[in-house]
């Protein structure tokens, strides 16, 4: 295996259909677009329900093995009804592990857990961490309002991090509820990225990486606006007493305990992160099938012009040893 990415969404057959919770496929010109609550997923431009289609086009932009994830507006982190929730979280994970199970030691999955209810996420990941396939859990940036480090979500920090599971992060792409954003795909541009650094400086600030050392977490887009702000979480860190409050370690050291991945879409960017957060922590990443994805992932890195052996641990070293992942060979 040359190269394997850990940001590849999709949508599961057993999540398509009628009912809550569930996305239809309808025409649209030569192609089935996923329709999702009457609104029809044209930012998809790839398979983003046919997973021998998806797995084709990744093969074909050099990426032969991959870490799948739901998409992200279809995880029910939204949901008020616990049972529900917890229902379409044992979907995802189920189906998603059929998926790996036909492609063993090339495909693995991020599944989902209904972190809203805490004591009932970390059951299902309790049962996730026993599907074959299954390496950990996909989140959105902000959960019923709370940012990820909020201290409800405790428990299921200290399950992931015993059950060896990573965690995906990724924003929940609604723009931060502002309307401006609504123009001119900021809410993508602008305030994806933005979402994520607002959590992931959450994270820090609140010692969760600290206080579980062993966790992984991965960041999606490059961990989005973070990047740009380590000098200011820097500063506050020596002197505020609110961001002193619960992290003790430096903020640099808590920065480095995360993985991020390389949609950054600038490759000036790409090896100023490298060389920021060390290459041992930049993980292969296109965002298939959408949009602002990278076509041509591999591509992409290599046009970094990274040293040494960094090139190859991006995009297929890191991957493996911080997920654990069996690769057939």
């Amino acid at each position: 295996m040359n190269a394997l990415d850990v940001h590849v969404h999709v949508v599961i057959p057993d999540l398509l259909g009628e009912g809550p919770w569930r996305a239809r496929l309808v025409r649209e010109g030569d192609r089935a677009v996923v329709e999702w609550r009457g609104q029809r997923v044209l930012s998809a431009v790839g398979a983003l329900a046919d997973t021998r289609v998806l797995l084709g086009d990744l093969r074909r932009a050099g990426v032969d093995g991959a870490v799948l994830s739901p998409w992200v507006s279809m995880l029910p982190h939204e949901e008020p009804d616990p049972g529900l929730a917890r229902e379409v979280c044992e979907a995802w994970n189920e189906g998603l592990s059929r998926v790996c199970a036909e492609n063993p030691g090339r495909v693995w999955a991020f599944g989902a857990a209904p972190w809203q209810d805490p004591p009932t996420a970390v059951r299902v990941l309790e049962q996730l961490r026993r599907l074959p396939g299954l390496v950990g859990v996909e989140v959105t940036a902000t959960v019923a309002g709370r940012l990820l480090g909020d201290d409800a979500f405790a428990p299921v920090w200290e399950a992931a991090e015993a059950l060896g599971l990573g965690v995906f992060v990724h924003p929940t792409a609604r723009g931060l509820g502002i309307p401006a954003l609504q123009q001119y795909y900021l809410w993508n541009t602008v305030g994806n990225p933005v979402e994520t650094a607002m959590t992931a400086a959450h994270l820090v600030m609140s010692g969760v990486l600290e206080r579980h050392p062993r966790l992984v977490v991965v960041l999606a887009h490059g961990g989005g606006a973070l990047p740009a702000l380590r000098g200011r979480l820097r500063h506050a860190h020596t002197f505020q007493p609110q961001a002193r409050s619960r992290l003790r370690e430096d903020v640099e050291t808590s920065l480095r305990r995360l993985y991020y991945d390389t949609v950054v879409h600038d490759p000036t960017l790409l090896r100023q992160l490298v060389e920021w957060v060390g290459p041992e922590r930049v993980v292969l990443g296109s965002d298939y099938p959408f949009d602002m994805g990278l076509a041509r992932p591999v591509e992409f890195v290599r046009s970094a012009q990274l040293a040494g052996e960094a090139e190859a641990r991006l995009l297929r070293g890191n991957a493996v040893r911080a997920l654990g992942l069996e690769v057939r060979t």
